[in-house]
C-alpha cells in the first residue's frame, strides 16, 4: 500500500505522464526492481488504492445488520463508506477525485479502474450470496412451538395387599455354585482404532447465482457512476451533490426492482 500511496501522490502532484515507475520506487523507498516485482507498469501501482475503496464497500454490505433488506443494507453501506468523515476523510476524497479523473483520461489507468470495478462486482456477489444463505438459515432454523405436556389424570391410591393366609417362612436358598468353563477363555482382542473418513473430492464453495451476480452489478454500477459523476465536478464530497447522496439516489431509482432471489 505504501507504493500505491507514493504513486497517488506523484500522479496528483506531477501528473501521470511526468511520473516514471522509477520515481514511484524512489518515493516509496524501494529499488526499481522491487517495484517491478509487484507491478508491471506505473499505472498498476495505483490499483491497491482503487481496490481498498471497493473492498470497504463490499465489507460494509456484509456487516450491515442482518435484519435489513438488501436495498436497505446497500444504502447502509453507502452511508458507511461514501460519507466524508465516516468512511474516509474529506481531504482523501480530493485524492479520489484526482485519481478518478486520471482514469478517464488515460486508457492504461482506465483499464486498471475497470478491472478493479469488475473484481468489486464479484466480491459483492459473494457477499449477497452469504447474506441470502444466512437469511435462509435463520428461517429454516425456527423451531416448531412445543405444546405443553398435559397433566396425567389422577389415579386412585393403591390399596395395601393383605393376605388372608399366614405367610410360610422363607427357605434359605443354596449358595450359587461358580460356573467353571471347560474351555480356556481367549483374551479379548483390542479394538482397532477407527479410520478417519476422507472425502475423495474436496467440497466446492458455493458460487453466487446469476441473479445475485446481476444484483451485484446493478448495485456496483449505482456506486461507481455516482463517484465518477461527482469526480467530474468541483463540488465538495459532502452535501446533496456528494458521492454518497448521488449513490443513494441511484439506488433509490432501482429500489422498485425485484431484489430477492427468485425461487
Amino acid at each position: 500500500m505504501e507504493i500505491a500511496r507514493a504513486a497517488a501522490g506523484l500522479f496528483a502532484g506531477r501528473g501521470l505522464k511526468a511520473t516514471r515507475a522509477e520515481d514511484i520506487a524512489q518515493a516509496a523507498g524501494i529499488a526499481p526492481r522491487t517495484f517491478y516485482r509487484y507491478f508491471a507498469s506505473k499505472e498498476e501501482a495505483i490499483a491497491p488504492l482503487y481496490a481498498a475503496g471497493a473492498r470497504r464497500w463490499a465489507e460494509a454490505v456484509r456487516e450491515a445488520p442482518p435484519e435489513l433488506s438488501l436495498p436497505d443494507a446497500l444504502e447502509h453501506a453507502v452511508r458507511q463508506t461514501l460519507t466524508p468523515g465516516v468512511g474516509i476523510s474529506a481531504a482523501s476524497w480530493e485524492w479520489v477525485r484526482t485519481l478518478i479523473r486520471l482514469a478517464s483520461t488515460s486508457p492504461a489507468l482506465g483499464k486498471v479502474w475497470a478491472e478493479v470495478c469488475h473484481a468489486s462486482e464479484g466480491a459483492l456477489g459473494e457477499v449477497l450470496r452469504e447474506r441470502a444463505a444466512r437469511s435462509a438459515a435463520g428461517l429454516d432454523n425456527v423451531a416448531e412451538p412445543v405444546e405443553p405436556a398435559q397433566p396425567a389424570e389422577s389415579a386412585e391410591p393403591a390399596q395395601p395387599v393383605v393376605s388372608a393366609e399366614p405367610a410360610e417362612p422363607a427357605q434359605p436358598s443354596k449358595p450359587a455354585q461358580p460356573v467353571v468353563s471347560a474351555e480356556p477363555v481367549e483374551p479379548a482382542q483390542p479394538a482397532k482404532p477407527a479410520q478417519p473418513v476422507v472425502s475423495a473430492e474436496p467440497a466446492q464453495p458455493a458460487e453466487p447465482t446469476p441473479r445475485q451476480r446481476f444484483l451485484a452489478a446493478v448495485a456496483g454500477a449505482a456506486v461507481r457512476v455516482a463517484v465518477e459523476s461527482w469526480s467530474t465536478t468541483d463540488r465538495p464530497p459532502n452535501g446533496p451533490d456528494g458521492p454518497a447522496e448521488l449513490a443513494l439516489r441511484n439506488l433509490e431509482a432501482v429500489r422498485g426492482m425485484e431484489w430477492r432471489e427468485r425461487e
